[in-house]
């Protein structure tokens, strides 16, 4: 465990010079001034691109604080960023390198190094969770149901906080398992395989599992795996190395998301990224390079079939399968102000991609874009299964958990000075069409 009272001052420079206006809350548009590239649409993407550049466009004109990409057959079709990176520099604004929280869309990256090692022969999904994580206290939870959230442990987010976890102390992956172990039987645990229930604690145990059986910190092996092979320049693993220069989130009000005790654990979230960053992810999946076919078929197969529904997971993967035989793969995340959303057409090669840090729920709109391309949602969207959800949600939780110092004082006086700087300020957007 680490201690929080550590983190603080790091914490409190990272807000004061980090963070991100709510133009929205104080009534200015967020795509004013926004550069567009002379590039000409490719032929293979043209017939896309006015609708796509409609829907994109309309998101930002309605407050929209982040990034949007959409790509097909390995080309951008159109891309849009705005946003203050911080409200002191008029043009500080969010860009297309400017990595955001990817919340619980990180936890595709920790399912497919489980995958990968499991092609390597280093795990086996199908063996027990206790022989790679010794102690592991829930007996007949497999490696697999850890990836498609069947093993029946609830969220840590939930419990640790509310079972003597002391919140001035930062919680790591060790201490997941630890707590676990040691609180087990006042957990309550469900039994296993018996039915879909989303956790944290599935993937914050899988990041300690890839640890464990490769001798690395999981940072250090995605970046060696994927992001260095896949030439993902602007992504990387939070830890406290990065807590003076990360793009902070907020809430839709335009207060301030700080840090708290349960911010260093990774596997579930804690993935920065960019909209071009996973874009590269999508086409290294879709490349044949890093997995197997029959890995990638295993990873987007549906395992919760209990019920009925258009909604199932595989491993890693959300999918929302029609009756027409159409699969979207996908996934969505929602951490502190950070709310994210990744969707692959699997069929039609094509990737839409929406990253925010001011808590809209809107994004998740933006998968109603499926239809241009293929029948897909049928003319409607909704949010039923998006991490606002209580079943599949981090919880909400309490305010800041250490009290207000002077220092807190004097930082959150200057950010609310700042942010009266920066109201009737019009902050930057910048898109780009056909790019590659």
């Amino acid at each position: 465990m680490k201690n929080l009272t550590k983190l603080i001052p790091l914490m409190l420079f990272a807000f004061s010079c980090g963070h991100v206006s709510n133009n929205e809350a104080n009534g200015n548009a967020t795509t004013q001034a926004a550069l567009t590239s002379t590039t000409t649409p490719a032929p293979k993407t043209s017939p896309y691109f006015d609708k796509v550049k409609e829907f994109v466009d309309s998101n930002f004109r309605n407050g929209f604080n982040g990034g949007i990409l959409v790509a097909k057959d390995g080309q951008i079709i159109y891309e849009k960023y705005g946003g203050y990176a911080n409200p002191r520099i008029a043009a500080d604004s969010i860009t297309e390198k400017t990595p955001i929280h990817l919340a619980s869309v990180s936890k595709t990256f920790t399912a497919m190094a489980i995958c990968k090692l499991w092609e390597e022969g280093k795990i086996n999904i199908d063996d027990s969770v206790s022989r790679y994580l010794p102690g592991f206290p829930c007996e007949g939870v497999t490696v697999k149901m850890l990836l498609n959230h069947r093993s029946g442990i609830p969220k840590y987010d939930h419990y640790m906080g509310s079972m003597g976890w002391n919140k001035q102390q930062q919680v790591t992956n060790q201490d997941v398992l630890d707590f676990l172990i040691a609180k087990r039987k006042q957990i309550p645990v469900g039994r296993p395989d018996r039915g879909f229930s989303y956790s944290n604690t599935n993937y914050a145990l899988l990041a300690l599992m890839i640890e464990k059986v490769t001798g690395r910190f999981y940072g250090d092996y995605l970046k060696q795996t994927f992001f260095d092979s896949i030439g993902m320049k602007d992504t990387y693993v939070f830890t406290n190395a990065y807590a003076n220069h990360y793009l902070p989130s907020y809430f839709n009000n335009g207060r301030l998301y700080p840090l708290d005790f349960l911010d260093l654990v990774y596997g579930d979230k804690n993935i920065y990224s960019t909209p071009r960053d996973l874009m590269k992810w999508d086409e290294a999946l879709r490349s044949g390079r890093f997995f197997k076919p029959e890995t990638l078929a295993a990873a987007y197969t549906p395992y919760s079939n209990e019920k009925p529904g258009t909604h199932n997971y595989g491993l890693g993967w959300r999918m929302y399968l029609l009756k027409n035989g159409k699969k979207l793969v996908y996934h969505n995340g929602w951490w502190h102000g950070n709310r994210t959303a990744f969707y692959r057409l699997i069929d039609e090669n094509t990737t839409i991609i929406a990253l925010c840090n001011n808590d809209s729920k809107k994004i998740y709109s933006v998968r109603e874009m499926a239809d241009i391309f293929g029948d897909y949602m049928q003319g409607r969207s909704d949010d039923d299964d998006n991490e606002a959800l209580v079943r599949h949600a981090p919880v909400r939780r309490s305010a800041p958990v250490a009290k207000a110092s002077k220092t807190k004082r004097k930082t959150s006086a200057a950010m609310a000075s700042n942010k009266k700087k920066v109201r009737g300020k019009r902050s930057t957007s910048t898109s780009y069409s056909a790019k590659r």
